[in-house]
């Protein structure tokens, strides 16, 4: 009869402490002294003191016998789901990382470690510069990047603004990620505060589309950064009638008598008018 030796039960990793990761990884251990992550090791209050390393690796006993990596989890190879969920069991409710989950990042599978650098300095780990952040956001977002080379722009390329001036990474309640202040407000009016109403006569437009139905934010070639190149072609995408028949009036616009006459210079910019575009709390045509 053939005996075949008995299979041992396969053991569980077990914690070791950060020390025992330091006897191998001794730069990465100096680093992570001066990182923010390591409040997690020195404190007893999520029950890591000591363990700052397996909070994010998991148990690493096995990992420290045989020194191999596929015996500890490394969260940047993990799935995006599962390296995330990681990440949030610490941050999920704290104000700045609250919509995370439901941002267009996540959405494009892009996790947390693909932007943040975790073993890094604080400046790495969360770039403070200006134009460490713009060149961050620019590694994947390299279309939007180069529309910033347009002769009107807001001020990035120079270090004036950085992305996430504008930008939430980690979600917004607005499309594209995009800032709120005072109550929900797009991002736009925390610095041109002059263009927030209520008004009493409203741009439909302002209300209902935000500033990106005229304005181009990243770059145009509009002095004000307008989608289009000239003032009257962005009003007509809206304010553009049935062109008329020849038996009708000799001007543009098909509800006669058309009193805007496009081919005339005097016509040809709206806001020498219309010059509260943005609303106006006296005149329904927005001339005042």
């Amino acid at each position: 009869m053939l005996f075949l030796p008995r299979l041992l039960p396969a053991q569980t990793a077990t914690y070791v402490g950060s020390e025992t990761c330091q006897a191998c990884h001794e730069d990465i251990y100096k680093a992570f002294q001066k990182n923010p992550h390591v409040a997690v090791e020195k404190s007893s209050k999520r029950g890591w003191e000591g363990r700052g390393c397996e909070s994010c690796h998991g148990p690493g006993s096995k990992h420290a016998e045989s020194t191999n990596a596929a015996d500890i989890r490394n969260p940047a190879k993990l799935p995006v789901e599962e390296a995330d969920r990681g990440c949030l069991s610490c941050h999920l409710h704290q104000p700045t990382h609250v919509g995370r989950i439901e941002s267009g990042h996540a959405r494009n599978q892009v996790s947390c470690v693909t932007c943040h650098a975790m073993h890094k300095s604080p400046e790495e780990l969360v770039p403070r510069r200006r134009a460490a952040v713009n060149k961050e956001c620019a590694n994947c977002h390299t279309a939007v990047w180069s529309s910033f080379q347009r002769p009107y722009k807001h001020r990035l390329p120079e270090g004036a603004m950085s992305c996430v001036d504008c930008h939430n990474p980690h979600g917004s309640v607005l499309p594209r990620s995009i800032r709120t202040v005072s109550a929900n407000e797009p991002g736009c009016l925390k610095c041109h505060g002059d263009k927030r109403g209520p008004f009493v006569f409203e741009h439909a437009p302002v209300r209902l589309e935000g500033c990106a139905a005229c304005h181009e934010p990243h770059g145009s070639a509009n002095p004000r950064m307008l989608t289009r190149h000239e003032v009257r072609f962005t009003c007509l995408e809206c304010h553009a009638n049935t062109p008329t028949t020849a038996a009708a009036s000799k001007t543009l616009g098909g509800v006669p008598p058309a009193f805007h006459d496009l081919r005339s210079p005097q016509f040809q910019n709206c806001t020498m008018c219309h010059v509260k575009v943005h609303g106006s709390n006296v005149n329904p045509e927005l001339l005042r």
